[in-house]
């Protein structure tokens, strides 16, 4: 069995020197965020690759068992208790995976974004954490830290260094944006640089978030 997920790759040009590594969210797949590359690149920009990975399908709780895509089970409407901290920890290896892939391909960690959204956003966040090799950064939307005590208290010094971007719609009634506060204001407790943006929207993205996201990504990627 393969150590990575089923993944979507594209790239902005020959032998990528940056990579982005996107994560859906519940229920989704890979080609939900393919589509907004266009949106998110610049001219100029270093070659980057793309990585939109496929969640494991499971049976997720909250849906009456329904298997479908998922980062980790989902157990009551408070997404924040009864977390499935085993999901979490599995799906953390797999993109640790991806990013041990990327170094083989010739992108270090230095050079890695890690984005996701939803659920994706918060793989993103815990794995990002707990990197001992810090990453260029870390893009969390319409989302929130899980596990979030162990994750404060697995983070590493290095990892603390990374920046991150969180966005969230003021009328996300899926994750309710204090959850995503409450997440943005624990990173910044450990030192952590946290770009906040909220918008009157539900859960979901929307053009001026998308426009956040691209000048955040040109002053690390198209800066180089």
């Amino acid at each position: 069995m393969s150590p990575f997920p089923d993944c979507i790759e594209t790239a902005t040009g020959p032998a990528p020197t940056w990579s982005v590594i996107f994560l859906h969210g519940l229920g989704a797949d890979g080609n939900d965020f393919a589509p907004v590359v266009p949106q998110l690149v610049r001219p100029g920009w270093p070659a980057i690759r793309f990585v939109f990975p496929h969640a494991p399908v499971r049976p997720i709780t909250i849906n009456g068992g329904m298997r479908m895509r998922g980062w980790y089970d989902i157990a009551a409407l408070d997404i924040a208790s009864r977390e499935d901290e085993a999901g979490v920890r599995a799906s953390i290896a797999l993109v640790d995976a991806l990013i041990a892939r990327e170094g083989e391909r010739g992108v270090p960690a230095s050079r890695i974004v890690l984005a996701g959204f939803s659920q994706g956003g918060a793989i993103a966040l815990a794995t990002g954490l707990r990197r001992t090799q810090p990453l260029a950064g870390i893009v969390a939307l319409s989302t929130y830290l899980p596990i979030a005590q162990t994750s404060i208290a697995e983070s590493t010094p290095a990892a603390r260094t990374t920046p991150v971007f969180m966005a969230h719609g003021s009328f996300d009634p899926i994750v309710p944006v204090m959850l995503g506060q409450r997440s943005r204001d624990a990173l910044a407790a450990l030192g952590m640089a946290v770009e906040w943006h909220a918008y009157p929207m539900a859960h979901q993205v929307c053009p001026p978030e998308i426009a956040a996201l691209t000048d955040w990504l040109g002053a690390r990627i198209g800066s180089v």
